[in-house]
């Protein structure tokens, strides 16, 4: 057999309220999962491993909780899959203890080593990347590096989101990874001084900050891009989107910063014959390709592409540096984030 892994305990006839008073009883048809992504993004995905493997999902979404939630319900627990976004949040349900290493060689030659944990216990599935945006009508450049972003030249004219955020966070991370301490502290300070406001609201509200004349460049995700050109609730998102070009830091140099998004079987999961298969679909080329078209974002199984509206930002050469430094300096930035007084 290819896949190996560690049999979870089951709990026998007790009720969890995560899925409509159900039992923890092993079921050969069907999978849990916990979600952080929510569940419009991942229903194409599950449909058509279920149309695959006739396999049923169930879903759980979540907003934060999720490790006191498994460590609540520990051996009761119904969950068998967790999916989340960002390093921190991978790292921290391995740390967190709510999580069992898998060792499939399925897995492993669809994810690069640097995109999963070395203990088998999170594994990324498509990549976002950490983009600076800029004002089609008042930016000229069509490249950038991350270094510049500290140069007076942009001063009042950065906006960006909370310094502490954690996808913030990751970032200034990669760049003590990438540069040593000392220098992303000057850079941090250097980045503080040319923003056009306080750090506030989310990426969708850096990008309406470049729409509204606030500032010239911020800092984001690409898969917020796509997410806005295709809102058909709130269209005015469209008209932002449309403001703005996308421009990959360092794409002659190191390359641009990625995060993940990601899954891991829990610890006590009653399936996890069920969630290997799952994992393992989500790991293919077709499954993430299901997966990125959905959320706009990067597959890194071989031989998979982007959506095309993904496509149409252009191409991603990314940071090749392990998921996994970052997750180590996560500390060390937020510390930085503090001293310099970004968020003053």
């Amino acid at each position: 057999m290819k896949s190996t892994f560690k049999l979870a305990a089951i709990a026998a006839i007790t009720t969890i309220s995560a899925f409509t008073l159900t039992p923890v009883l092993a079921n050969s048809n069907l999978v849990n999962i916990y979600s952080y992504r929510q569940p419009e993004l991942i229903a194409p995905v599950l449909d058509a491993f279920t149309q695959s493997t006739g396999i049923q999902t169930r879903v759980l979404n979540l907003k934060d909780g999720m490790v006191e939630r498994l460590k609540a319900e520990g051996i009761n627990s119904p969950a068998d899959i967790i999916l989340t976004v960002d390093i921190g949040r991978l790292v921290g349900v391995k740390e967190g203890g709510v999580t069992q290493p898998v060792n499939s060689e399925i897995i492993n030659a669809n994810i690069p080593e640097q995109y999963r944990d070395p203990d088998g216990e999170w594994f990324g599935l498509t990549l976002r990347a950490r983009v600076v945006l800029a004002s089609k009508d008042r930016v000229e450049q069509d490249s950038i590096t991350y270094a510049e972003l500290a140069d007076p030249k942009w001063n009042d004219r950065i906006c960006i989101r909370s310094g502490q955020h954690p996808y913030n966070v990751a970032l200034f991370a990669s760049i003590i990874a990438n540069e040593g301490e000392a220098t992303a502290k000057e850079w941090l300070i250097g980045l503080k001084d040319n923003l056009a406001r306080s750090p506030v609201g989310n990426d969708r509200a850096q990008v309406q900050g470049i729409y509204s004349g606030e500032c010239d460049l911020a800092i984001g995700y690409t898969y917020y891009m796509g997410l806005m050109r295709t809102n058909e609730k709130n269209p005015e998102q469209k008209d932002w989107e449309a403001s703005v070009k996308v421009l990959f830091p360092d794409q002659n140099g190191r390359g641009t910063h990625v995060n993940l998004s990601g899954m891991a079987m829990a610890k006590n999961a009653p399936n996890p014959e069920n969630a290997l298969a799952l994992m393992e679909f989500l790991s293919s080329a077709k499954g993430q390709e299901i997966y990125a078209e959905q959320v706009f974002e990067y597959p890194i199984a071989p031989g998979s592409e982007p959506s095309e509206i993904t496509k149409s930002y252009g191409e991603l050469v990314a940071d090749t540096l392990p998921l996994t430094e970052i997750a180590r300096l996560r500390a060390a930035a937020s510390l930085l984030v503090d001293e310099v007084g970004f968020n003053d």
